[in-house]
């Protein structure tokens, strides 16, 4: 049995020899909080949460009132290497507690870090993708500080030479949002590992200690303080994702914790150059959190300097609670001094040559501002861009349709439109759909050529959605084809007019609204067959003749 002492506990710590568990029993004053970015625990009433579009009116008020918000984002990114950062541990998510440990990622004596190679490989690639300058040397220091699930007591990190530094990141904040092209700097990418974590019981009265995430690689990105509201800072966390998933470096799961976004939040009165009290914000699992985290702290630290309690702003870290929507202090903001860097003894220096630097950035794929920028100039409005561009893999169908010749605006309605609304009813990806791009084209060429109507469509693309073929032989099982001859259409035409009197006085009367009524009556009659076009014109003849 082994004996820790940490600042709570009550029992001893057990350790199994299996390190299957690890538990400590303790009381902590936020022991219904989980730490690191999980979810918060409470036993408060749900509220509703505000809209983005009210927080930003918000925000834009709280301007107004003579107050600028400072905002800046560290984000930690989990790498999707095979084996973890230091050690040939898997990096699996959601294996069995402390299933995926060794002696070197739970710190035992005498056990050495080796780097593993993908990391450096991936951070190389993210610093490209964020315009930054890459260090061709750079070195790892260990950061220490104390906390249950940090097995050695300190964290292998990067500290006065990161891998990368002095970047910027170009982002289009949405239509609804205000719109517009934003660049904001980034200061460095550095390396580092991963912590455990923290599994609170829901009494409080003990944590049990996870270790698999220990060691699993990490980059973290940090912004400069060029953001000014909590929509800026969500869609520059969007577009980190963005960026994560287009380069394959990770998954960027903010529900899994594989994207981790703590923010900075200060304010000043317009006109003042110095910053005002930084206060860190954790705890929030989406965009959409951290915008409305954000707006609550600016919210809450002007109310206090029109109060003249500007000195209770301290710098801290405070948890963001989804269910009451306000922050709450974890603890008090250590300084850099508190971490006691030192060079790493055990790893040598990261050194980089211009050939590997060169190698990577010429296998990188096309980067979302990119493919903004060239969706714009084939004439798409900038929702239709900001939609396409926002998720690589209905980008690359998108962009695989177009390969067939198809009408960049009619593929991006579709893909947007119906594809997207059955996608998400049956909660797939588009890359788990059986439609493939060259049907899709198909399918937009029968329509423009008249052999099947935009109805039709409609019913074959959920076919092709859920069991694949192709649009011509869906046509044929189901006789899809559009009715095109102008006879077989007139004579439905009359036969609505004949079945319809009453309707048809009344259109003689004056309420002409009634003709999309007829339209409707032929179309069901021809079983939606009836060539759009050629209804519309044969029915207005035949009413114009009939007045």
């Amino acid at each position: 049995m082994a004996l820790t002492l940490l600042r709570g506990i009550r029992t001893p710590t057990l350790l199994r020899a299996n390190f299957s568990l690890l538990c400590t029993t303790q009381r902590h004053p936020l022991a219904h909080f989980t730490t690191r970015a999980e979810s918060v625990q409470t036993t408060q009433p749900k509220a509703v949460p505000k809209s983005i579009q009210q927080a930003t009116k918000e925000a834009a008020e709280q301007k107004i009132q003579g107050f600028e918000s400072v905002i800046g984002i560290e984000t930690h990114v989990q790498l999707s290497t095979i084996t973890k950062a230091f050690c040939s541990c898997p990096n699996n998510y959601g294996s069995q507690p402390n299933s995926t440990v060794c002696p070197t990622c739970m710190g035992h004596p005498g056990t050495l870090p080796v780097l593993n190679a993908k990391v450096v490989e991936c951070a190389v690639k993210m610093s490209l993708a964020l315009n930054c300058k890459i260090s061709m040397t750079s070195k790892f220091d260990r950061k220490q500080y104390f906390y249950p699930d940090l097995p050695k007591g300190y964290q292998i990190s990067q500290f006065d030479i990161p891998i990368a530094e002095k970047g910027y990141l170009d982002v289009d904040i949405p239509v609804e949002f205000g719109g517009g092209h934003r660049r904001f700097g980034v200061t460095r990418v550095h390396m580092e590992e991963d912590a455990g974590k923290l599994l609170h019981s829901e009494s409080g009265s003990y944590s049990q200690v996870d270790l698999n995430r220990a060691g699993v690689p990490l980059l973290e990105i940090v912004s400069e303080p060029d953001m000014r509201s909590g929509i800026e800072a969500a869609e520059y966390g969007a577009e980190i994702q963005r960026l994560v998933r287009y380069l394959g470096v990770g998954n960027g799961n903010m529900d899994e914790g594989s994207l981790r976004c703590d923010v900075n939040v200060s304010v000043r009165p317009i006109g003042q150059s110095e910053f005002g009290t930084k206060v860190e914000i954790k705890n929030m699992n989406s965009f959409s959190a951290i915008s409305r985290a954000i707006d609550y702290e600016i919210s809450r630290q002007i109310l206090l300097y029109k109060e003249s309690q500007a000195d209770q702003i301290v710098q801290e870290t405070r948890l963001w609670d989804e269910s009451s929507q306000k922050t709450f202090t974890m603890r008090k903001k250590e300084g850099l001094a508190d971490y006691r860097y030192f060079p790493e003894p055990d790893l040598p220096e990261v050194v980089l040559t211009g050939e590997y630097i060169d190698e990577i950035r010429n296998l990188m794929p096309e980067l979302p501002e990119a493919k903004r920028r060239r969706y714009e100039n084939i004439g798409l409005s900038m929702q239709d861009v900001i939609f396409l561009a926002n998720d690589d893999k209905v980008a690359h169908f998108f962009d695989s349709t177009l390969e067939h010749g198809t009408d960049a605006k009619l593929a991006a309605n579709w893909i947007m439109g119906d594809i997207t609304a059955y996608l998400k009813d049956e909660k797939l990806s588009i890359d788990e759909s059986k439609l493939t791009p060259l049907e899709l084209s198909e399918m937009i060429a029968y329509i423009k050529n008249g052999t099947i109507s935009g109805k039709i469509a409609k019913e074959i693309v959920v076919d092709l959605i859920a069991k694949g073929g192709t649009v011509k032989s869906v046509i044929e099982e189901k006789d899809l084809v559009q009715i095109a001859d102008p006879a077989a259409i007139e004579a439905m035409v009359d036969q609505v007019l004949t079945d319809n009197p009453k309707q048809l006085e009344q259109y003689r009367a004056g309420k002409t609204k009634l003709q999309g009524y007829f339209a409707g009556q032929v179309m069901k009659a021809s079983k939606g067959k009836a060539s759009p076009v050629l209804l519309n014109k044969i029915l207005g003849e035949k009413l114009k003749g009939s007045c």
